[in-house]
């Protein structure tokens, strides 16, 4: 369906520095999975800690995977993302999630755990995956059998004295009679899994209830009832995010620009938004996240949504991505409702590719890959795309019908992918 309104899409990208240790360990080179690599980079507190894990299986690919490690100080999980956590003792075990257990040859994954601490920064140890140490220590070693028979000793004419089993069991610390003190969590924990991106957001420096410092709320075209507010009910992680309340009808628009100089991006731009809203996509075009394009006479190119799926539009021609076509539009994915999702997409100004992946899965329909596919990308590709990105914009624009209430939070971008 071709709108001829403008429409705009906004992207939110924001600034955290983190304070972290790099735990990495490296696996010897006879191991079963060589070269495997476990990243664990923490942000800690006092009597508290997050810490972001990269798992990266080196020249063996994975189809699911097991990490395990131990804390040698008196660290506790409380919970985790992207994969499922636990403890037992000093002993952590974090599975994956079902959508990413499949990781390539020489590709990563990551996720994140929380816990409360009693003894401050104490490194983990012991580094295994699916079995196999990845703290540099050698494989297990098998001892050839002797090329003669080893002597035989005869037994002994009496038997070795036995030591009884002690009478009490060894004792043990009880619990304490109080519980230890928990210090809340700081006010401004980096969002998890930046991974050196030019912007990381997680909101949590906003200390009013409108989006100032590093964003500025922003009406394109005209204002209305549309509304931008920081959100202390709803977020992925920490204790902030962006709410959005967006309203139907074209002069509702509202959208919150990151004021970070992005210009060290490049133009190759990945970035990863953590997205979550209450109202399934309309019929009619939205838009969800604008980037000003300006090699594209500064039109926007926009995410957002039509006939109830994903699609990227550009501003300037009105040209989707996918088409709109009844098979064009199966080929993209509904952007799910009442839970959080992890966004990710990638823009490339050198070739004019693009392309978008949803909670870790590439989205057929939203990959724009140079070459023209019908009922994809052949109306995209209808004539040369080069962009020169150059903000980024979250919010809400409508071209008819479609309210909706959104949050945003854990905003990344960068120059590489970031990952959920």
């Amino acid at each position: 369906m071709r709108i001829s309104r403008t429409r705009i899409t906004a992207v939110v990208a924001a600034t955290a520095t983190v304070a972290a240790a790099v735990t990495t360990v490296l696996a010897g080179t006879a191991s079963a999975a060589q070269g495997c690599r476990i990243d664990y980079q923490p942000n800690e507190w006092t009597g508290g800690f997050t810490a972001n894990v990269r798992v990266s299986p080196g020249d063996t690919a994975l189809s699911s995977w097991t990490v395990t490690w131990s804390y040698p100080g008196g660290q506790r999980i409380t919970g985790g993302w992207n994969a499922q956590v636990s403890q037992a003792g000093t002993t952590v075990t974090a599975r994956n999630a079902a959508w990413n257990g499949s990781v390539p040859a020489g590709g990563s994954t990551e996720f994140g755990v929380q816990g409360t601490s009693t003894s401050g920064s104490v490194a983990p140890t012991g580094f295994t995956l699916n079995g196999v140490p990845c703290n540099g220590a050698p494989p297990p070693t098998t001892t050839p059998p002797p090329t003669t028979p080893p002597p035989t000793t005869p037994p002994p004419t009496t038997p070795p004295p036995t030591t009884p089993p002690p009478t009490t069991p060894p004792p043990t610390t009880p619990p304490p009679t109080t519980p230890p003190p928990t210090t809340p969590p700081p006010t401004t924990p980096p969002p998890a899994g930046c991974a050196g991106a030019v912007l990381c957001d997680g909101f949590e420096n906003q200390t009013g209830t409108t989006p100032s410092g590093d964003w500025s709320v922003v009406n394109p075209d005209c204002s209305g009832t549309g509304r931008a507010s920081v959100d202390t009910a709803t977020t992925h992680s920490g204790s902030r995010s962006l709410r959005i309340d967006g309203a139907q009808g074209y002069c509702n628009h509202v959208f919150v620009r990151s004021t970070k100089d992005l210009s060290a991006v490049g133009t190759v731009r990945y970035g990863r938004i953590w997205l979550r809203h209450t109202t399934a996509l309309p019929t009619q075009h939205v838009t969800m996240m604008a980037m000003t394009d300006a090699a594209d006479g500064n039109k926007d190119l926009r995410m957002g949504g039509q006939n109830g799926a994903l699609q990227w539009n550009r501003a300037s021609d009105d040209a989707t991505l996918p088409e709109q076509s009844p098979a064009g539009v199966a080929l993209s994915v509904p952007l799910p409702t009442g839970r959080w999702t992890c966004l990710e997409f990638m823009v490339d100004g050198n070739q004019g590719q693009l392309r978008t992946w949803l909670d870790g899965t590439a989205v057929t329909g939203l990959t724009a890959d140079g070459v023209p596919t019908h009922d994809i990308d052949s109306q995209w590709l209808n004539r040369t795309w080069r962009p020169r990105l150059t903000d980024l914009k979250l919010g809400w624009e409508s071209y008819g019908e479609g309210a909706d209430t959104l949050w945003y939070d854990d905003v990344a971008l960068g120059a590489s992918r970031i990952g959920c």
